[in-house]
């Protein structure tokens, strides 16, 4: 009974669904041991010659009655009961809802997206579950059961009612036990389910990489063990379960076969008559159904106490996020790296180390490096994606950063990721995502400036055009355009472009370049890159090397120095050169042709 008590809160909330629902299914029980009594006395009537036409129209007019009266409190508690879990449903998700959104990337890198997907819809189902179905189950069998042994002893007899109820203290015992097992196994059911649902998103996810590897039967494979995997597990549970029916069986079975021979004894002894004797059986076959809504009860309460004990798990990890965010206006100023070291884990090497360098408002900043070299792990301490060690360690306006809500921080930024995301909605519903009511030529400027309104206006629904799911239907180009174009909209403060550039031609991102030039004078630009040419004309280029600084500078100062920069662009001047001369090569011998 564990998560009836970690769901009292929503009990209480409830209370008056809940405990309307008790009082319905109250007068729904009492209602349905009417029958076998008016049973048991007609059958006293006719063995006695006592019955009259207008005496069995009085029964029978009673029975219909009470089976209007049950037929319709039945409707209203299970309306209460479902809707009142239907409502639980909807708050658990909303919960988790708000969790995923308000955690920090270290959170989305313990828990794969699969994972999270399978608490919000399976894990909230069986909870969901257990507060409909199995409040009701319980409830019904408890107020069932628990009447009608009243009525047996009340109105027939207490011994004969003691000596039918000596088996289910056996019955008691095997129950508790075969709870515990399926608690344990439906954990682990659960817990496949979560592993077959990542995979399954995963890949899909990733169809198209898997069929240019020709991985699909490799695949498929892995998808099959998983598969099996859920299906023993499962099938594991269901063995449990199956031994409830035939244990309540042999319990009621058994209790059949005292009442029979001892009812029979006392009918011959005249201390019961036939009629209270038939009567008796009836409420004994009447038992079957809470003794069985036990069993099933068990099934259901299990499930949702493991998925219930997941989802809770899952909502009790904390982000320290918020602890020092004092200030209320926006950040204003420099923006200044002083940071002598920051590591993901407790290794021997930090991720970054000896990072000092100060950003005045209206620069334009180039981080540029080989892969792996720290650049995107700078702005994503900027977003307050993690936090460093120290609270000076990086400033906005004189104040740590961590000072600034989060929200009230990012604000500030325009951001454009390296693994830039679109919607499956419109172009025009993901370039307007920060500002749905934008007008036209608003949004149109945005994509003119990214270079990506001409490719729209191609199309065939130009702007109405639906991408489809992460934009697939569009080149790698176009969806790095698109989500500059979204981050332009915005007009914000700090525009950060994290290697935004890579998947465009060099004319196009110069063209890009000349447009943030002149239309963002006096806001800050920060793009990190591979290619030296989106960084030459910053005001400050920070090299970056193995986690720190290499060198840092103006492009001039940067070729003096003779150093990595220098030997990079001087390669990528030299390839760029190459490749121009054999287009132009091409472009003539098509001429000649």
């Amino acid at each position: 009974m564990k998560v009836f008590r970690t769901l009292v809160w929503f009990f209480k909330q409830e209370k008056w669904r809940f405990g309307s629902a008790m009082i319905a299914l109250l007068i729904t029980a009492f209602c349905s041991l009417m029958p076998p009594q008016i049973i048991g006395r007609v059958i006293d009537h006719m063995t006695g010659k006592t019955l009259t036409p207008q005496l069995l129209i009085m029964y029978l007019m009673v029975i219909f009655i009470t089976g209007v009266i049950v037929y319709g409190l039945r409707y209203y508690s299970r309306l209460q009961l479902f809707g009142a879990s239907a409502k639980l449903g909807r708050l658990l998700r909303q919960q988790l809802y708000d969790k995923y959104i308000s955690m920090r990337p270290a959170f989305f890198q313990k828990y794969r997206t699969g994972d999270l997907m399978a608490h919000a819809t399976n894990d909230i189902r069986a909870v969901q579950s257990t507060a409909g179905i199995g409040v009701m189950t319980i409830s019904d069998a408890v107020i069932m059961g628990g009447m009608t042994l009243v009525m047996m002893a009340a109105t027939i007899s207490v011994k004969l009612t003691f000596i039918a109820m000596l088996p289910l203290p056996i019955l008691v015992i095997l129950t508790q036990f075969y709870g515990h097992l399926l608690h344990k196994g439906f954990k682990e059911a659960q817990g496949a389910f979560s592993e077959l649902n990542d995979k399954t998103q995963e890949s899909i996810a990733g169809v198209k990489v898997m069929k240019s590897f020709g991985y699909e039967s490799s695949d498929e494979e892995d998808f099959r063990q998983l598969s099996d995997r859920v299906v023993a597990k499962n099938l594991k549970v269901t063995k449990i379960d199956a031994l409830f029916d035939p244990t309540i069986q042999i319990v009621i079975g058994a209790s059949y076969l005292l009442s029979v021979i001892f009812g029979a004894r006392m009918v011959i002894d005249n201390t019961i008559t036939i009629g209270q004797l038939i009567t008796f059986t009836t409420y004994l076959g009447m038992m079957i159904w809470p003794l069985l809504a036990l069993g099933f009860f068990f099934n259901i309460v299990q499930r949702g106490r493991a998925s219930y004990d997941r989802i809770l798990d899952l909502l009790a990890v904390v982000d320290d996020t918020h602890h020092h965010e004092t200030l209320t206006v926006p950040p204003r100023g420099a923006i200044q790296f002083q940071l002598d070291q920051f590591a993901f884990s407790k290794a021997d090497k930090p991720d970054l180390y000896n990072i000092h360098f100060t950003i005045e408002p209206g620069m334009t900043v180039g981080i540029v490096g080989s892969t792996g070299s720290g650049k995107s792990l700078l702005i994503r301490l900027l977003l307050r994606e993690f936090d460093p060690p120290r609270a000076k360690d990086i400033t906005y306006g004189g104040h740590p950063i961590q000072q600034y809500p989060i929200q009230l921080l990012r604000a500030q930024f325009g951001y454009v990721p390296q693994d830039h995301f679109l919607f499956s909605s419109t172009i025009r519903g993901n370039i307007a995502f920060s500002a749905p009511q934008v007008d036209d030529a608003t949004l149109y400027h945005a994509s003119e400036m990214s270079r990506i309104h001409q490719d729209i206006m191609t199309l065939p629904q130009q702007y109405d055009t639906v991408v489809g799911e992460r934009g697939v239907s569009l080149s790698g180009g176009q969806k790095q355009r698109i989500s500059i174009a979204r981050a332009l909209l915005k007009d914000p403060e700090v525009l950060i472009l994290d290697d935004s550039l890579s998947a465009v031609d060099a004319e196009t991102e110069t063209q890009i370049l000349q447009n943030l030039k002149q239309e963002r004078q006096g806001k800050t630009n920060i793009i990190t890159a591979h290619r030296m040419s989106a960084v030459m004309h910053a005001d400050l280029i920070i090299v970056m090397r193995d986690g720190t600084i290499l060198e840092k500078g103006s492009h001039e100062t940067l070729l003096q120095l003779q150093g990595w920069y220098a030997d990079t662009f001087q390669a990528q001047a030299m390839e760029n050169r190459l490749n121009q001369a054999l287009e132009e090569q091409v472009e003539r011998g098509k001429n000649d042709e």
